[in-house]
């Protein structure tokens, strides 16, 4: 039987994780550092097979400031480390693959500049390149989502999987780092449509909504990145693996 791969996401802002761990109680109320490439050793320590890093600087301003913050990450884990946030040109894509990452998300060079996407979709390939699908009340979002583009998530699904896209992240931005719930209709419509591989991402509180996501693999969804969620330790399993580490250190 397969299983679904739990994703972790490390969100970098200013040099630093957005989000930090919460210890849990009978260990104390310790937090598990601002320091992302802490956080990365953290995750892997705790039997992550892949990682989800967001550039939101990046997103925000296109800056590259967090680059060798990444670099640090691919060179300190074992595992493939995939990477999201203000990639808008072929300088910033050769940039990024440099540091090491297995795969790189991109959403808003492929809606702004589809010429230019295809280019580098061609040089890379469907398993370097995925794209993600952020969605507002069925409608695309695009730089850091601030921005709606008026684009159906279906039509672009479709436009993207006829150039060889094997891979979607799909969001529904309202439930996204809320613990709002997935949204399994979004992703189930876009792994159908596309016959792709989706990754569903935000939303997920708990092990049942796990076990939802985990009951629909046959349609094509095979993982899902979970931010929040992990931070705030509300998988029981999390309690007893930290507790049973507490005595390593």
């Amino acid at each position: 039987m397969r299983y679904l791969l739990v994703i972790p996401s490390i969100d970098i802002k200013n040099g630093k994780t957005v989000r930090v761990v919460q210890g849990i109680p009978e260990l104390g109320s310790k937090e598990y550092g601002s320091d992302p490439v802490e956080m990365a050793r953290i995750w892997r320590a705790e039997n992550a097979k892949l990682l989800h890093i967001v550039d939101f600087d990046g997103a925000a301003t296109h800056s590259h400031v967090n680059f060798p913050i990444i670099r640090e990450i691919c060179e300190s884990v074992i595992i493939p480390v995939q990477f999201a946030g203000g990639i808008r040109d072929l300088d910033d894509i050769h940039l990024i693959m440099e540091t090491g990452i297995s795969r790189l998300v991109m959403g808003t060079m492929a809606i702004e500049n589809f010429e230019l996407f295809k280019k580098a979709f061609e040089k890379y390939g469907p398993t370097k390149i995925a794209i993600s699908l952020d969605i507002i009340d069925e409608e695309l979002v695009i730089k850091g989502r601030k921005i709606k583009t008026g684009i159906h998530y279906i039509d672009f699904a479709k436009k993207m999987a006829e150039i060889g896209v094997e891979r979607f992240i799909v969001t529904d931005v309202l439930r996204n780092g809320i613990l709002g719930g997935p949204n399994l209709d979004y992703s189930k419509t876009v792994a159908n449509i596309t016959k792709a591989k989706v990754t569903l991402s935000g939303g997920i509180r708990n092990k049942d909504e796990l076990m939802d996501v985990q009951n629909l693999m046959l349609d094509g969804i095979d993982s899902v990145i979970i931010g929040r969620a992990l931070y705030e330790n509300r998988f029981p399993c999390q309690k007893l693996w930290r507790v049973a580490e507490s005595g390593i250190f």
